[in-house]
């Protein structure tokens, strides 16, 4: 028989990285990483009124939603599968004031949603969001006090919103503000409130990013933002920092972590992965939903594969779970 070996069979040592990669069976047999239906939290806004669906001009396909209609697009979810929601409120204009009072009112838009989502929907999870930026006049995440956002009077005022969310039905309070300590005075209030069973997914690693502009519009904040929020996120540079400030939550009794924006710090991800050990999640932002959808407008990229592909790389990167605006359209594609 004829040796057909070849010089590259002699520099590799016989192995050829391309053997498990030449037929789709082999490619699926060995696959590393799956995003599944599980891997989705459906990020949702919600305004006052009724019967209305808003369409987010900078958001394509993303609508801010009355309690109703976000009733029904909660049933949606949960028929695809869909593990839970993350909530969002659009509060009227005339409801905000510098300290973000309407945070603290139990029966405010963002709690009403909850019981509603609950009540109609009790098997799908709802995460609530317990900063004060869509209560507040300024667009900041905490009390604006002489020009600063001051620390400890925030988190005194997010603690206590945090209770009114649980009271309400959160199974997760999401805490965005990135004031200092503020992880564990709120898990001692909801504690000693009874709700030792809420859980807390900090955003552990929150940047003083460039890709929330769409947000921002969403919940109406982009014109009411004075100055910017470097004094409270993490700068984009430091990784390292970012890490300290996850482990201060984890010491302080978070449930588990989120990085935000997602795709531009997927280091962070698997750092906090390796590191603590505790269920990582990515927000897949506004910007890099936009993008995503203003290239794939254009023809410039085929926008279905390169939203399947980044939600694997979160995966890839040790993330548990990816909160998206693409949730139910994905869930759709994986249930085919």
């Amino acid at each position: 028989m004829t040796d057909r070996t070849h010089l590259v069979d002699e520099i590799t040592g016989h192995r050829r990285m391309r053997r498990l990669r030449k037929a789709d069976w082999t490619r699926r047999m060995v696959r590393e990483t799956q995003l599944t239906v599980d891997d989705l939290i459906w990020p949702i806004f919600i305004v006052e009124g009724s019967g209305i669906v808003d369409p987010i001009a900078a958001m394509p396909g993303v609508n801010r939603l009355s309690i109703d209609k976000a009733v029904e697009a909660a049933r949606m979810a949960a028929d695809l599968g869909i593990p839970a929601l993350a909530t969002f409120p659009n509060v009227d204009l005339d409801l905000r004031d510098q300290t973000g009072s309407n945070a603290l009112e139990a029966n405010n838009l963002i709690n009403r949603a909850t019981a509603a989502i609950k009540k109609a929907v009790p098997e799908i999870g709802v995460i609530t969001d317990v900063a004060l930026d869509p209560f507040t006049s300024h667009g900041h995440d905490g009390i604006l006090r002489e020009g600063e956002i001051v620390n400890d009077e925030t988190v005194d005022a997010i603690a206590r919103a945090a209770v009114l969310q649980a009271d309400a039905g959160s199974d997760i309070i999401a805490p965005s503000d990135m004031m200092d300590g503020r992880i564990g005075v709120i898990r001692r209030a909801l504690d000693a409130s009874g709700h030792q069973n809420v859980g807390i997914m900090s955003y552990a690693t929150k940047f003083s990013s460039s890709h929330y502009g769409p947000y921002r519009e969403a919940i109406s904040t982009a014109g009411l933002l004075k100055g910017d929020k470097k004094t409270y996120y993490v700068d984009p540079a430091n990784g390292t920092e970012a890490l300290r400030d996850a482990a201060l939550d984890v010491e302080e009794g978070a449930d588990m972590l989120m990085v935000k924006p997602g795709l531009p710090y997927l280091d962070m991800c698997w750092r906090l992965k390796q590191e603590f050990g505790l269920p990582v999640f990515a927000y897949q932002v506004s910007g890099e939903y936009a993008m995503v959808k203003a290239a794939a407008a254009n023809g410039w990229i085929d926008g279905e594969r390169v939203m399947m592909e980044q939600l694997l790389c979160f995966k890839r990167a040790g993330c548990d779970g990816i909160l998206t605006y693409f949730a139910p359209e994905v869930a759709r594609l994986l249930a085919r």
